[in-house]
């Protein structure tokens, strides 16, 4: 393992430009490593985040080649969008893609004018595209271990402008990000990591995760969120990177995004990373509903969610879980027993409002096509949603969450308190049932978590907010 220690970032006169449209708030560990890969052999190199920086043409003014890390639906739109003001800034540069969205919308970016589509571990095929200057025939996407270096993060904006954790009192702390893997062992239907990786997952080695982290605890990370798909895929691993982080920096807390099967599974180990700093866990609950759960086939029951958040609370770990509350098997009175469970596991303070808002996507190469019932209700490919278009069973479904969408994005504008937009999700959930919404008990809505200041969602449209930033 190599540590990249040369300044890279040449903005005025790179000769490769990278460009992350969007990573849910977090400093794009995703640029940083190819950066770090480009740097080791002086190829100059500018890293733009179009969700904090606009398209300078300083930047492009000398750019051969332009990589666009597609890491979500959200940031594959974006990009989609950004592309013609991209060619106009640099007209002779040479486009690639990369990351899990790349490989499957390859002919739709081919139609583009993306010459060059990398998938899994990117960052060697990147360089020989640059270095050779040919482009491969066919997508590429490599699964094989790769040599990790540690992320050149100094061209990229401040720290501070990132989501920052917010604590239950209010305060905050500068966060920073890092990856200790990627991929996932896992094949949940729904999931955009599976198509690309296929149940494979890589190890960042941990000196490379601890030197990430210092790097970024030195202009001022008080914590840190880890962007592993699911932290535990490798639990050994894990708990090396946890016991190395909390003896380097004792004082650092950090989160992760594990499943329910892990958190079962690996009960046992729950109390040691919570000595190591772990103040928060993102866990993809997705549904309460366990005929849903199986058809997403996500390895847990709606009783192994109770089972994993009392475990989870007994030992003063905050759980955050999310959900992909709209699918094709939704039904009204489903969506109502959604938000009964929250308000009975005095959840409510603990979901961002928008995660009860998600229609789920369906993208090129998911693997609930490979259910035959799925794939016969879903309609042609639209390449303007990049998804598979599909409409429930109970058109009010439809009209519901477009409903609960356009009222938590309302809400999100003027910064209303989870409680006030949960209000309106259950006044309006009972109007669409036809019924009269039953008085709210506040105390069974639970006290406010430790969360990020931008809500984690990965599967949803832009806003107009991120649109704007090109």
């Amino acid at each position: 393992m190599t540590a990249s220690t040369a300044n890279t970032c040449a903005p005025s006169g790179a000769r490769v430009v990278l460009v992350s449209p969007y990573e849910l708030g977090r400093q794009p560990f995703n640029l940083a490593q190819p950066a770090a890969w480009f740097g080791r052999v002086d190829i100059a190199v500018a890293c733009v985040d179009l969700a904090q920086q606009k398209l300078d043409p300083a930047t492009f003014a000398h750019a051969e080649f332009v990589a666009i890390y597609l890491g979500m639906h959200t940031a594959t739109r974006i990009a989609a969008a950004a592309l013609p003001k991209i060619r106009a800034l640099a007209p002779h540069a040479r486009i690639a893609a990369f990351g899990l969205y790349a490989p499957v919308n390859a002919a739709w970016l081919k139609g583009l004018g993306v010459e060059a589509i990398f998938g899994g571990e990117s960052e060697p095929d990147l360089l020989a595209w640059v270095q050779s200057g040919v482009a491969p025939a066919d997508t590429v996407v490599r699964h094989s271990k790769i040599e990790f270096l540690l992320p050149e993060r100094r061209g990229l904006p401040e720290l501070q402008r990132y989501a920052k954790l917010i604590l239950a009192d209010d305060t905050q702390k500068i966060t920073g990000f890092a990856e200790a893997s990627r991929g996932c062992k896992h094949l949940c239907r729904h999931c955009p990591v599976v198509p690309v990786y296929e149940g494979k997952f890589r190890v960042v080695p941990v000196e490379i995760v601890l030197a990430d982290i210092a790097q970024q605890v030195a202009v001022g990370a008080a914590h840190i969120s880890f962007g592993d798909p699911d932290f535990l895929n490798g639990p050994t691993h894990a708990l090396k990177v946890a016991e190395a982080l909390h003896a380097r920096f004792p004082d650092l807390t950090w989160d992760a995004t594990i499943k329910v099967e892990h958190l079962l599974n690996h009960a046992e180990l729950l109390p040691r990373l919570k000595q190591c700093g772990l103040l928060f866990i993102v866990t993809a609950v997705e549904s309460v509903d366990d005929a849903i759960l199986d058809k997403l086939a996500k390895g847990h029951t709606h009783a192994d969610f109770e089972t994993a958040l009392a475990h989870c609370r007994a030992l003063g770990i905050a759980l955050a879980p999310t959900f992909v509350p709209f699918t094709p098997w939704t039904t009204l009175a489903g969506y109502r027993e959604l938000l009964v469970t929250l308000l009975k596991l005095n959840l409510v303070e603990a979901v961002p409002p928008v995660q009860l808002a998600i229609r789920l996507l369906v993208p090129q190469g998911s693997y609930l096509l490979h259910l035959p019932e799925f794939a016969a209700r879903v309609g042609a490919f639209d390449d303007a949603m990049l998804g598979y278009p599909w409409q429930a069973d109970d058109p009010r479904v439809d009209a519901l969450q477009a409903d609960i969408m356009a009222w938590v994005m309302d809400a999100e504008k003027v910064a209303l308190p989870r409680a006030e937009v949960f209000a309106g999700l259950w006044a309006r959930t009972h109007t669409a049932l036809g019924e009269a919404a039953p008085p709210l008990d506040p105390a069974q809505f639970g006290a406010p978590i430790p969360h990020h200041s931008e809500p984690w969602y990965c599967c949803a449209e832009p806003t107009e907010t991120q649109l704007a930033s090109f």
